[in-house]
């Protein structure tokens, strides 16, 4: 329970029922809100609409009622133990005393009603009325047995239905903040789902049905509160409570089809309707423009914060034109646009602005669609006086009628924002090169230095030991001793190995300068120098990390199990599961050699992703680094953890397995649970890692895990063989195959798509950086198929891109650049 928001919103009712205690709360001396039985049924009641607005939850079969110095509560034992929290807020706030009355479920709860009475008929005489009034919502029926109960009192009963309605209608900021979000799911779905379908289906000439439409879209919706798709060729019908029918969608010419979307969230909803147009005549063209005049009038009425909600009769031809929206939609329309209407408006308050013309005639060539019935339809937020009134629902409601041939196409809209792109790059590109150029460095760490090296008094196989034959003997000599080495081979073919050690020259000290080995293996001789030398000169240019700070006490560190890393650590038997430990500062990933730990510090993460098995084997975790780290003995910018969700096998027997076989269907169901169990592992890992980026010392690190859009990717050659390569919200990767690709979109200066023309069935992707001493990235073999998507994403991701029809030579550019 939300003890403070319950707190500030009790003080709100008890102050607006003694300030209008006459005019709307009917005088009455207590407010009974009896709330039904839980239902799947989605409907807006007034008494469900505040135990939310109270309470945050809906608590059915309850019954609160107000009284001046008293709070009662009947309701289950469960709900009981929910609502004690209470107790201290509403006596500091009101000054009242909550009451509980727990009844048990084989009670029918008639004793404890009688108590309530009592307690009722004990204020009102002590108020000095002898027959108490209690306040209810008339127009709500009790529903079960307890609130048939309840019904059947004696007391005198006062309608406080435009009390309830009243002061619902000014929302405070976390009210407005859930409408509004409501609001843009609804455009959202209107105008990336509902508008682009129903267009397909023009356009291709299907035969849907306005309920299967309806379907759809309540599939691309969460939690909807109302999802329409309507048309009707006769008897239209504008109300809330219409519904899709079975009928199949109409789209002849001079048709009209009627959209309304609506969704709710956290309980408040929002409303939005558009109506579509299909080679509309000059009289339905009229209708909507006037309609649409009619809606922008009746939306800047509500400007005027200290005005009445009245609109001349004339106005309007149809139906009403405003209703409150928020945890529930209005029905009574206590704050309707017409001329009788004389309630004032407030800032805070929040409309569904609803306009149509119902049933409207002009002749036409069907006699099906002589008759229509358009429709506009918006959740606005009246603000405060000085400004307009703002509609949440950011759809346009003034749409290009296609039989003007005015319509932009995808194509021409993406030359437009490319024009626009390559203004604004070239202005960039100018002051880039005024300015002396790009700059680049490292992030999170400085080079290494000569003065950073550490003698180790105590010589182990983590700090970096050679084991030299002396005598017969194996002794450790520390990398940091050893100065240089070296291979030659002499006369008799045969090969040694010369290693010079640094030379302390210490007074009196005695040390070793050099020592030599012969082999007649020239190529482990090779092998080993090179191997040596390479990595050193890896691990010189290694930026310095700061150290890993362990959990310890101060919080468990949040641990994934059983992972493979790529790169693999070197040797042979070396491919041994570890575990990813999140600490304060950094992952460390460990196995069961504890000489071979991982560390990745947040501070040198640039991208982290998850990627959860869907057409492929593993699931994975990829962390693209600012600075290289040490792999074994591996230097690498990219580490992944992975497991493989199913276990590859290959069947000796060779006859193929029947689609019914129990035991192939068994292997399938146990795969995928193993699949789904794994992705849910790596999800709540990632979930915990989150709130822990998430905490004021690791804010500035800007840090989260971003998922590749799998129904953006498309196939293409980055290296040297085929993948799938998927943009995710920040960069371009393909992080199955090895070497993986990672491209962050702020890296990029603009896309060149080469051999981009007809009977061409694959093109290229060049990749130009702004850090212009990278090597150009190119992608080869992109499937043509994929061409449209992939301009599509650039462009809405703002990256600039040309087309042509051949490679472009870029060297010669390049070398003059």
């Amino acid at each position: 329970m939300a003890n403070k928001n319950f707190s500030k919103r009790l003080k709100f009712f008890y102050s607006h029922w003694k300030e209008y205690r006459s005019d709307l709360w009917g005088s009455s001396d207590a407010i009974a809100i009896a709330t039904p039985p839980a239902s799947e049924d989605l409907r807006y009641l007034k008494y469900s609409a505040l135990n939310i607005w109270f309470l945050g939850y809906e608590f059915p079969e309850t019954i609160m009622v107000f009284m001046k110095r008293e709070i009662h509560f009947l309701c289950s034992q469960k709900r009981a133990s929910l609502l004690d929290v209470l107790k201290k807020s509403a006596k500091e706030t009101v000054g009242a005393e909550v009451v509980m009355h727990v009844k048990a479920r084989s009670d029918d709860g008639t004793a404890m009603i009688e108590e309530i009475f009592w307690a009722v008929c004990a204020q009102s005489k002590s108020d000095g009325h002898e027959t108490p009034v209690v306040g209810y919502i008339a127009k709500e029926a009790p529903e079960g047995n307890l609130l048939e109960t309840w019904k059947n009192s004696n007391f005198k009963l006062s309608d406080v239905t435009n009390g309830f309605s009243d002061f619902f209608a000014v929302k405070d900021s976390t009210e407005i903040t859930n409408v509004k979000k409501a609001a843009f799911l609804s455009a959202s779905v209107m105008k990336h789902f509902v508008v682009p379908k129903l267009e397909k289906v023009i356009d291709e000439e299907k035969k849907v049905s306005h309920s299967s439409l309806m379907d759809e879209t309540e599939k691309a919706i969460l939690e909807p509160a109302k999802v329409m798709v309507k048309l009707k060729a006769e008897n239209y019908d504008l109300r809330l409570s219409a519904s899709s029918n079975d009928e199949n969608l109409s789209y002849d010419p001079t048709s009209v089809i009627i959209c309304a979307t609506g969704s709710r969230y956290n309980s408040y909803c929002s409303n939005l309707a558009r109506t579509i147009l299909i080679d509309a005549n000059s009289a339905q063209s009229k209708a909507y423009g006037v309609l649409l005049k009619v809606h922008e009038a009746a939306i800047s009425i509500k400007a005027r914060t200290q005005g009445q909600c009245s609109l001349p009769s004339s106005h309007i031809s149809g139906r009403e034109g405003s209703s409150r929206i928020g945890s529930e939609f209005d029905k009574i329309c206590w704050y309707s646009l017409n001329a009788k209407n004389d309630r004032v408006l407030k800032a805070g308050m929040v409309f569904n602005v609803s306009l149509g013309f119902q049933n409207l005639h002009e002749k036409t060539n069907n006699p099906k669609t002589e008759k229509f019935s358009p429709l506009l339809a918006d959740s606005c937020h009246q603000r405060e006086a000085t400004r307009k009134p703002m509609a949440m629902s950011p759809c346009l409601s003034k749409a290009t009628l296609r039989s003007d041939h005015q319509e932009m196409t995808k194509e021409e809209l993406r030359k437009q924002h490319q024009a626009e792109l390559a203004r604004q790059k070239n202005e960039e590109t100018a002051r880039r090169l005024a300015g002396g150029g790009t700059t680049t460095g490292n992030a999170g760490g400085r080079a290494r230095g000569l003065g950073d090296l550490t003698v180790y008094k105590n010589i182990d196989q983590k700090n970096e030991a050679v084991l030299l034959p002396v005598y017969g003997s194996m002794v450790p000599f520390h990398v940091a001793t050893i100065k240089s080495v070296n291979s030659q081979q002499d006369s008799n073919r045969s090969w040694y190995v010369r290693i010079i050690f640094n030379s302390l020259k210490f007074l009196g000290s005695i040390y070793l300068r050099e020592i030599s080995f012969h082999s007649k293996d020239s190529r482990h001789i090779t092998e080993v120098v090179t191997s040596r030398e390479s990595d050193r000169a890896e691990r010189a240019t290694l930026v310095t990390q700061e150290k890993l700070q362990l959990a310890g006490g101060r919080f468990k560190p949040i641990r994934l199990p059983d992972l493979w890393i790529r790169p693999p650590f070197g040797g042979r038997g070396r491919k041994l599961p570890g575990s990813l430990e999140a600490h304060a500062n950094g992952f460390r990933y460990s196995t069961s050699r504890q000489e071979e730990p991982v560390d990745i510090m947040y501070g040198n993460i640039k991208h982290a992703f998850l990627k959860p098995a869907e057409k492929e084997m593993i699931t994975l975790l990829h962390f693209h680094l600012h600075n290289h780290i040490m792999v074994g003995t591996k230097k690498t910018k990219d580490v992944q953890f992975y497991v493989e969700v199913m276990e590859v096998v290959q069947t000796l027997g060779g006859g193929k397995r029947s689609a019914h076989d129990p035991d192939a269907i068994e292997e399938e169901q146990q795969e995928r649970e193993r699949k789904n169990r794994i992705n849910m592992d790596f999800q709540n890992f990632i979930n915990k890692v989150n709130d822990l980026w998430g905490q004021p010392q690791l804010k500035g690190l800007d840090l989260e895990f971003d998922q590749p859009l799998r129904e953006l990717g498309f196939h293409g050659v980055p290296h040297k063989a085929a993948a799938f390569i998927i943009p995710t919200t920040s960069c371009l990767v393909e992080l199955i195959e090895t070497p993986f690709l990672v491209v962050a979109l702020s890296e990029i200066e603009i896309v060149n798509l080469e051999r981009v023309g007809l009977g061409q069935k694959n093109f290229n992707m060049a990749i130009v950086f702004k850090d212009l001493k990278r090597d150009v990235l190119q992608i080869d073999s992109i499937p043509s198929s994929s061409l449209d998507s992939i301009k599509e994403w650039l462009d809405t991701t703002d990256r600039k891109y040309y087309e042509s029809r051949l490679n472009l030579n870029r060297r010669p550019i390049e070398d003059n650049h």
